[in-house]
């Protein structure tokens, strides 16, 4: 279990020409809180429940055989009509048979791990407990210094990784944006180099071809001593996206093998959007992407059995007033519980979207759509979840925003916990012994678990008014800035 202490939460020390009593309070209301348990979630939400998956799974099969999917590397194409059963329809794509996918199904691992480069476990998509990843290779950075919205460079990156590295909710590396600084060609394996360089914890990474993302995968295999100890334990997951409609390109097909020879993890998922690459129908989306999914899964599953490999549907509405993306909204958090429904009604494993907003800025309309979507996550049926840190729709990159969502993901995750319900929690003999002098507040079980009973925020404000005003009442903008810069400190 990671330590939840979060280096420098809460503001720097008061500034100077404040009272001495307002220095005392703020020092007081930015005292480190104890360190959270990371709990096991009870509480879910259902949003396609069994007889709806199911039915959403006889139409991912036909959607399989009766239109195909387009596969565009030649040598994978041949190989899966000539020796696995599948067919060529007349329009060149290949169609899969259903007991084909049925197999894949049977033979694909039910969980992935992830681990730091110590060996540690930091992700096991079949634990109960939440965790969170940021998101990736945003087109463009707001910076927290001087607020302005420009490309991402590599520097960028690296307090990317130093920050989530000390962030105690964030478990797993993305970049949250794209280094414009550096070679085309050698951007994603410098991101990789960066982001680790900076953070011990395992990195989430795109290779935009095969050569890329096998050099990516020769890195983090010497990092922890060669293949077969990458493969034990690996650090890595390679996002790899089908093209919507239906269509596996040639880089993708060849990452997938290569993922697959080597027994490493990979997310077959693609980004969809709805009345324009797919059904404008949340269920006709959940369908044909993960269709798209299943049929990286076939060819992961048949390059070699038991290989590692989950899935996703990044189900992205589209405003259609102005063809604008809507990560915002409630039909991209009800398009992620309903796949990650599907996926566990199959027994794939996979992981879902949270943690971005449309706005531009982190101002009211991004806190309220990541509390939304963070918290819909949170029960979703996969405890797996990226995308923190996106703004405007998953084009900007915001380490405030990342830090707003590693605290949300302390909130919410406590919120998956749900109610304990056993002999201690019920504690009827603290009831029968404290009652008659009301001294609960001095009981033995009080003293035992206030610390850890109740979520403690690191930035979210509970003191009393006049506490708040004589601390300087600082806005909570500013508090993020001001923790943000401590941790980069740090």
């Amino acid at each position: 279990m990671q330590n939840a202490r979060a280096a420098g939460s809460g503001p720097r020390g008061a500034r100077a020409g404040r009272r001495v009593g307002g220095s005392r309070a703020r020092a007081e209301r930015n005292k480190q809180p104890a360190a959270p348990l990371r709990r096991d979630k009870s509480l879910t939400l259902t949003a396609v429940k069994e007889d709806k998956a199911a039915a959403i799974h006889r139409a991912v099969l036909r959607v399989l055989w009766d239109v195909g999917a387009i596969i565009d590397d030649a040598p994978t194409k041949r190989w899966l009509i000539e020796d696995h059963g599948c067919r060529e329809a007349e329009d060149g794509r290949v169609r899969f048979p259903e007991d084909l996918v049925e197999r894949a199904l049977e033979t694909v691992p039910r969980r992935i791990r992830l681990y730091d480069r110590n060996g540690e476990m930091t992700v096991d998509t079949r634990d109960r407990t939440p965790k969170f990843c940021p998101g990736h290779n945003c087109v463009q950075v707001l910076d927290y210094e001087t607020g302005e919205h420009r490309p991402a460079n590599l520097s960028d990156i690296e307090k990317v990784g130093r920050v989530s590295e000390a962030l105690p909710n964030i478990d797993a590396l993305a970049s949250l944006g794209y280094p414009g600084d550096v070679p085309v060609e050698e951007e994603a394996l410098l991101t990789v180099k960066t982001l680790t360089a900076a953070s011990r914890k395992p990195v989430v990474f795109t290779g935009h071809d095969e050569v890329e993302a096998e050099e990516i995968w020769a890195f983090l295999a010497s990092e922890v001593g060669g293949w077969d100890k990458l493969a034990d334990k690996p650090s890595g997951l390679d996002l790899i996206g089908p093209v919507s409609p239906l269509k596996l390109g040639e880089e993708t097909c060849r990452r997938i093998q290569f993922a697959a020879r080597h027994m490493l993890p990979n997310v077959c998922y693609p980004a969809i959007f709805p009345g324009m690459a797919c059904p404008i129908t949340l269920a006709g989306a959940i369908v044909q992407s993960s269709a798209e999914s299943l049929a990286g899964v076939v060819i992961s599953q048949m390059t070699m059995p038991g290989a590692p490999i989950m899935a996703g549907s990044s189900i992205l509405p589209m405003d259609m007033r102005r063809a604008d993306l809507a990560y915002g909204s409630p039909e991209y958090a009800l398009g992620g519980l309903g796949s990650a429904d599907y996926f566990n009604h199959i027994g794939l494993p996979s992981w879902t979207g949270a943690g971005c907003s449309d706005a531009h800025d982190l101002d009211l309309q991004a806190a309220a759509e990541v509390g939304s979507n963070m918290t819909a996550a949170a029960l979703a049926g996969t405890t797996f979840v990226h995308n923190l840190g996106f703004l405007s729709g998953g084009r900007t990159g915001s380490l405030e925003m990342l830090v707003l969502c590693d605290e949300l993901a302390g909130m919410v995750g406590r919120l998956a916990a749900g109610i304990t319900v056993d002999e201690d929690a019920i504690a009827l003999e603290v009831i029968k012994r404290a009652a008659a002098d009301n001294a609960f507040l001095t009981d033995p079980h009080t003293f035992a678990r206030y610390e850890t009973e109740m979520w403690i925020p690191g930035l979210f404000e509970r003191s009393d008014v006049s506490l708040w005003l004589e601390s300087g009442s600082t806005p909570m903008r500013q508090r993020i800035k001001e923790k943000l810069q401590d941790l980069l400190a740090g």
